[in-house]
């Protein structure tokens, strides 16, 4: 039992660790080279990956988005799609992508004379199953070396664990305070049960010895 227990816990906050690590704001900087629009197909099994903003996009199978080309600080591209959230998950109430593509038109630089930017984002980059991060913010920036401090993940991480901590420490003292003498009580009555049949075993192993003596 001890190995199911920590199995299922491991599990469950593995399962939360994805789902944070998934939809939590990044931060990257970057200098955009270009954007441009494509229709991309709508797998199945990769359209959770995919927004959502109206409810056409369910029954489609593939629908035209926008993306933003960029290269990161060292040099290695990176790749963003451009969609609305609406209000949906995560909740970022994503209403304005065509002002952001117009951003990223407008931040568009060379590597000759970059101008680069701070893109704020979801999601994650898989080559693999054609997986994008999608763009929120973008902000002007002074230089690469620009030090992001994710104040908002910081925040809301602080205020996770102590939500978390909060629970545990009341699903402790309600345990300790109504389950764990039930289950005292309970394992006492087994016992004593126990017990009884063992006396019971001995006191009809006395009387069969006794009858086979006589």
């Amino acid at each position: 039992m001890a190995y199911v227990k920590w199995a299922f816990i491991i599990i469950f906050w593995g399962t939360i660790a994805v789902i944070l690590q998934y939809s939590l704001p990044q931060h990257d900087v970057v200098r955009i080279v270009n954007t441009y629009e494509e229709r991309q197909d709508l797998n199945d099994w990769t359209r959770i990956f995919w927004s959502e903003p109206e409810d056409q996009s369910t029954s489609l199978s593939n629908r035209d988005v926008q993306f933003i080309q960029a290269v990161r600080t060292n040099g290695k591209p990176i790749v963003y799609r451009n969609e609305d959230t609406g209000w949906g998950w995560p909740p970022y109430f994503k209403f304005d992508t065509a002002n952001l593509y117009t951003e990223a038109n407008d931040a568009k630089s060379t590597k000759e004379n970059p101008d680069w930017v701070v893109v704020t984002h979801y999601g994650w980059r898989n080559e693999f199953m054609s997986i994008f991060p999608n763009a929120i913010f973008i902000r002007h920036v002074e230089g690469p070396d620009v030090r992001i401090i994710p104040w908002f993940n910081i925040i809301f991480l602080t205020l996770f664990a102590a939500f978390v901590w909060a629970i545990w420490v009341r699903w402790r003292r309600f345990r300790q305070k109504k389950i764990d003498p039930v289950l005292e009580n309970m394992e006492d009555g087994l016992y004593a049960a126990g017990d009884a049949i063992d006396e019971k075993r001995k006191g009809l192993r006395r009387w069969l010895d006794s009858w086979k003596s006589k």
